[in-house]
């Protein structure tokens, strides 16, 4: 239908249970495409597949996954694949943010952020790529603007997000002749729960039209998700006011 450009088509969207990942996750179930919804908290999960399904009469399916651990993120691919019969979209939005300096952060905190920045982006993409493949499908990167410009207050966060920049175009370059195409969406502050892990989240510090919804970013998801002959490369989404200071 030509308002369900995913018609038929199946979506992965890891950290799924909130912000950016729930949102994306209804903007799919919108344009057609039944969703996998991963991440770990599987009540949340739950709660975000009834209302995709009330909402959109969309078939979903809950997956608890942690990006962390390879076998997890392997079991969540093959479980998505048997239910749906294919992967047509992964999109790698699973992140961990931590706000201490270099000297204060501990090897623990260091571990965990990179573990899901960085090894829980590469066992997804790693997994989903033959089954892109043979749908000639999409792969959609959550970046930053911290993986553009430094920043200064949470530098292995924002390294971090240089890896998946880096890693996403060099992976464009190597499947793109296979028919997958790649998207990196970088967004400024967006106002989820995001951040919680050493503080206040961005939900708390901003109020409502201060900074970029989930909403936001999740239709630049679908927009990049809904690409059939062409790769939408990077995607940047600022609030209006970003650069205002520079």
């Amino acid at each position: 239908m030509a308002n369900e450009p995913l018609s038929g088509k199946t979506a992965l969207v890891t950290g799924a249970s909130s912000g950016i990942g729930e949102a994306t996750a209804h903007a799919l179930a919108r344009d057609g495409a039944r969703v996998a919804l991963a991440a770990r908290r599987e009540q949340a999960l739950d709660g975000v597949a009834s209302d995709v399904e009330r909402e959109y009469d969309a078939e979903t399916l809950v997956v608890p996954t942690d990006v962390r651990d390879e076998s997890s993120v392997a079991e969540t691919v093959e479980t998505t694949v048997e239910a749906f019969g294919h992967l047509d979209v992964l999109v790698n939005n699973a992140g961990l943010a931590r706000g201490e300096s270099v000297e204060e952060m501990t090897t623990d905190q260091y571990a965990a952020m990179m573990e899901t920045n960085v090894d829980g982006v590469f066992y997804a993409t790693r997994e989903a790529i033959p089954h892109l493949r043979e749908t000639d499908g999409n792969l959609v990167f959550v970046g930053s603007f911290a993986g553009q410009y430094p920043r200064p207050f949470n530098p292995v966060y924002a390294a971090s997000k240089w890896w998946v920049r880096g890693f996403a175009h060099s992976v464009e370059a190597r499947v793109g002749a296979d028919g997958v195409a790649v998207t990196v969406v970088n967004p400024t502050e967006v106002r989820t729960e995001f951040g919680s892990a050493y503080g206040e989240s961005f939900a708390e510090r901003f109020e409502e039209g201060e900074v970029t919804e989930p909403e936001e970013v999740a239709e630049a998801i679908a927009f990049a998700a809904g690409q059939e002959k062409s790769t939408v490369s990077e995607l940047d989404l600022y609030r209006r006011d970003k650069f205002s200071g520079f």
